[in-house]
């Protein structure tokens, strides 16, 4: 695609398409690409691998073909290639006898396999650049410098490389931080960086950092990575101020799995969500955290909190006769339960991170669950609808 002064329309995800040590298939592309059609989501960002590449080039250079031209034709998704990852990066790829070698020739293969291909966005020449143990493990500063002078040699030298096989589509860096992307802007035709940080303030200020590089140079700019719930980056916050400052985004990531599934995704395998309120920011509706406006719940203005703990007191009540007690079967409790725990989950008064709902399918998912547990879970929730409801 030819470069454009505005990329603000770019929906994307971050999507491991082709995971190294037991990749996908094009079927698992498909049915991934689905969920991402029906969240709207227009442009995938990939991860390619010159290791991969060089245990079957041809074959690699075919199965990024056929993903490329199935993203676009099927599901009118867009790919931006990243062709080299600083994470984890091995130092000797950044020595010029490397790129001469064999850096070079893998730049190229993968630069002409897709080059006119419809549904090639722009070039993202190298994945944080800055991210890795070469740099900031180091603590002598000369040697830090020196280190890192000759990172940025690598990415200008495949920048121009990139650039000149390639005239037509856009090329960018995806930096780690703002402050990182000044030394190889006159290397990109977008201006590319990604937000991890922890606070509206503190991710303000690197949106209007970016802004002002953005005016100086004249060049668009995107947001290529953004979302982790460790770094206290959440979902909507994120993309609530990066559609604020018009930025084209790449949500990390789409799918929940990998060594990343416990901090990243919005989808699993089977087609679920990690959490709705993910959902709604990708399509501009995020919570509301004013006090002065937030409509609080009001889960028993129809008495079901009422009958939710009586349906619980009659499924836990035991019935005796002489020398004998008798109790509801597993099925009446957790029937009690769900009634219960559904009144608690939408109205927000339990937390979410293993809803009750979750633990009420897994016992009816047991062969014979079992009683005592089911019990438990039930008096738990009757406990939590009289505290959050305040019935005595």
């Amino acid at each position: 695609m030819k470069l454009m002064n505005d990329y603000s329309w770019i929906r994307g995800v971050c999507y491991g398409w082709n995971r190294p040590g037991g990749g996908k298939t094009l079927e698992d592309n498909r049915r991934e690409l689905g969920y991402a059609k029906r969240l709207q989501i227009n442009s995938t960002r990939i991860w390619l691998s010159y290791q991969a590449y060089w245990e079957d080039p041809e074959g690699y250079c075919q199965r990024l073909r056929d993903y490329v031209r199935m993203a676009w034709e099927d599901y009118g998704i867009s790919t931006m290639p990243i062709l080299w990852n600083g994470n984890g990066i091995d130092p000797s790829i950044l020595e010029p006898e490397y790129w001469s070698s064999k850096g070079d020739a893998y730049n190229t293969a993968i630069v002409e396999a897709l080059r006119g291909e419809p549904g090639l966005i722009m070039w993202d020449v190298m994945n944080e650049p800055s991210c890795n143990e070469y740099l900031r493990g180091e603590k002598d500063a000369e040697t830090k410098a020196y280190k890192t002078e000759k990172m940025w040699n690598f990415v200008r030298h495949f920048c121009q490389l990139t650039k000149k096989l390639d005239g037509d589509n856009p090329i960018t860096v995806g930096h780690t931080f703002a402050q990182d992307v000044e030394p190889t802007i006159d290397c990109v035709d977008v201006i590319s960086f990604h937000d991890y940080l922890e606070t509206r303030q503190r991710i303000t200020a690197t949106y209007e950092k970016i802004v002002e590089l953005a005016e100086k140079y004249r060049k668009p700019y995107i947001n290529s990575e953004l979302c982790c719930l460790c770094r206290s980056n959440p979902y909507d916050l994120a993309l609530e101020i990066c559609n604020d400052y018009k930025a084209g985004w790449y949500v990390f990531e789409l799918m929940v799995e990998g060594y990343w599934s416990d901090v990243h995704g919005i989808v699993y395998p089977d087609g679920t969500v990690r959490d709705p309120a993910i959902v709604s920011a990708l399509f501009g509706f995020y919570r509301n955290r004013n006090l002065s406006t937030m409509v609080k719940p009001n889960p028993n203005k129809e008495g079901h909190v009422y009958l939710a703990i009586k349906a619980m007191e009659e499924a836990l009540e035991e019935k005796h006769v002489l020398f004998k007690g008798e109790r509801s079967s597993t099925d009446k409790i957790l029937e009690a339960c769900e009634y219960c725990a559904n009144i608690l989950e939408c109205s927000e008064m339990v937390p979410m991170y293993e809803p009750p709902t979750a633990k009420i399918n897994a016992l009816r998912a047991m062969e014979h669950p079992d009683v005592v547990e089911c019990r438990k879970l039930g008096y738990a929730l009757v406990e939590a609808l009289k505290k959050n409801c305040q019935i005595l």
